[in-house]
């Protein structure tokens, strides 16, 4: 098991439409994430900057940022593609993050 972090970019003022969809997140998408071999997933947001922090633990081969070839994940990234900075693919732009302390 891995830990993987990231950053992506909501759009100023859609942090309530933002928290919105993911508090009705489709069953679907959860059902992708945790075939895939994700879990314990949490996205946090600084309001300051706009910028969405996810943290995720990954026992498969990707990361939720991975699973684009997926109808489904396509259709949520197309939902959520007018509050959020995104490639040209809908895909949320997403920036890594390296691990820098860890304390269990």
């Amino acid at each position: 098991m891995k830990r993987v972090a990231f950053k992506m970019t909501l759009k100023p003022g859609y942090k309530e439409e933002y928290v919105k969809r993911h508090d009705a997140v489709w069953p679907g998408i959860v059902e992708l994430i945790k075939r895939s071999g994700i879990g314990d997933y949490s996205i946090f947001l600084d309001e300051e900057t706009n910028t969405l922090f996810g943290v995720q633990k990954v026992t498969g081969e990707v990361s939720s940022q991975g699973l684009g070839s997926a109808e489904i994940q396509q259709q949520w990234w197309d939902y959520m593609s007018d509050i959020m900075e995104v490639n040209p693919d809908n895909s949320p732009v997403t920036t890594y993050l390296q691990e820098v302390f860890y304390m269990e």
